[in-house]
């Protein structure tokens, strides 16, 4: 490869990176450019860690003439004896434990057990195989992610050659350097919609992050907690209590979401959800579908968790619709991108209320007269709500009545 073809591969990742192709792209059109200027490559792989509550980082992998590069997620290599086995046996290994950044292996010569990859590697008789990290400096690192790994291999009798290997060295930078700008701006999305909701996340990287920016918004609230919460935590081990939350609310979020729900806030063991309203009676019936399936979760995690011989509990919950006030609450220094407004205040007394009345989910007059289904709802009574000026009926589900 000639100089010129080095600057001209080189300008086009560089340009790739700033025009937010993906990935898979990327690497693609890195691997086809490298093969159209001469270069002998079967195939190549690019690893990257990520933040991330499940997984560790995000592998992209391209083989000659299979089209598009594939891509998935890899769990972390601390889980699980077999997973660190693997991990520790591979050649990044190696080059993490020794400080390179380039490990050659004329896959013919070595000894296989010293990789187990080599296997693969000769099964589709490849020749040369080079593993590279390139690192990132020390302001550069975003937890785990402090390099970019890759793997470029042959199948060309002999190998690669000095110069080709050169030009592979000059040019993985800048690979590199694109791939770590779409993986940092996957995690700020990954970062925001974790910890502020997948809706409000979306609008604070949409640039809405100007405190007192908030907007009328018409949504079912959602409002739950755990029934005797305090009398676990007092009674239960230390060591019980967050299981027991992360358990209930894999349940609880994860339902939500399926019925188009948004989580807003964790409040220890409390709930704080909005299901959007351009039309009232759809969103009442996704968000009451929430609660019942949330009901059937629980009970089946209840039953997991006393075979466990681990702490149960069920779900109270309170179910609201209104205008709220959606946007960024705060100081100068400390945001919130949440709902307020009389009506979060209702559906949080409605919430408490449903230990006094005996019941585990309590609807608003106004969502039940929304939901527009009276064969599925019962009134449990008229009740005046801390801090709300008037009492107004409150409502249940009719256990009598069919499913959603």
């Amino acid at each position: 490869m000639s100089d010129p073809d080095i600057a001209s591969l080189a300008s086009w990742i560089t340009n790739a990176g700033l025009a937010g192709k993906s990935e898979p792209a990327m690497l693609t059109g890195f691997c086809e450019r490298l093969v159209a200027m001469g270069f002998p490559l079967s195939n190549a792989g690019v690893f990257v860690d990520t933040l991330h509550p499940v997984h560790e980082g995000r592998m992209f992998r391209w083989r000659r003439g299979k089209g598009e590069a594939s891509y998935g997620e890899y769990g972390r290599s601390q889980e699980g004896d077999a997973a660190y086995e693997r991990w520790r046996r591979s050649p990044f290994y190696r080059l993490l434990e020794t400080g390179e950044s380039m490990l050659r292996i004329a896959v013919s010569e070595t000894a296989m057990d010293e990789f187990p990859i080599l296997a693969d590697l000769r099964e589709d008789r490849i020749t040369d195989y080079v593993a590279l990290i390139t690192r990132f400096a020390a302001g550069g690192i975003i937890g785990a992610m402090d390099c970019v790994y890759s793997s470029w291999a042959t199948d060309v009798p002999g190998g690669l050659t000095d110069a080709q290997l050169t030009a592979l060295q000059r040019l993985v930078p800048f690979l590199a350097l694109a791939i770590k700008s779409a993986s940092l701006a996957r995690i700020a999305g990954t970062l925001v919609e974790t910890y502020l909701g997948r809706d409000a996340g979306r609008r604070v990287l949409g640039g809405k992050i100007a405190r007192g920016i908030a907007e009328p918004i018409d949504a079912v609230l959602w409002f739950s907690d755990l029934q005797g919460f305090t009398k676990i935590t007092d009674t239960a081990e230390p060591a019980q209590i967050i299981p027991l939350l992360n358990d209930y609310a894999e349940v609880i979020v994860s339902t939500i979401h399926a019925h188009g729900g948004d989580v807003l806030k964790l409040i220890g063991d409390g709930v704080l959800a909005i299901f959007p309203a351009e039309t009232r009676a759809p969103a009442c019936r996704r968000a009451l579908a929430a609660a019942l399936d949330a009901r059937k979760g629980i009970t089946a995690l209840k039953e997991r968790r006393t075979a466990e011989g681990a702490p149960t509990t069920d779900m109270y919950l309170g179910l609201h619709v209104g205008e709220v006030f959606y946007g960024n609450i705060g100081s100068h220094e400390r945001l919130d991108f949440t709902v307020v407004g009389p009506a979060v205040n209702e559906v949080s007394r409605i919430a408490a209320l449903c230990r006094s009345v005996d019941q585990s989910l309590l609807m608003s007059q106004a969502f039940a007269a929304a939901l527009a289904d009276p064969q599925r709802v019962v009134s449990v009574g008229r009740y005046a709500l801390r801090g709300v000026g008037r009492p107004q009926d409150l409502f249940t589900t009719d256990p009598d009545s069919a499913g959603p």
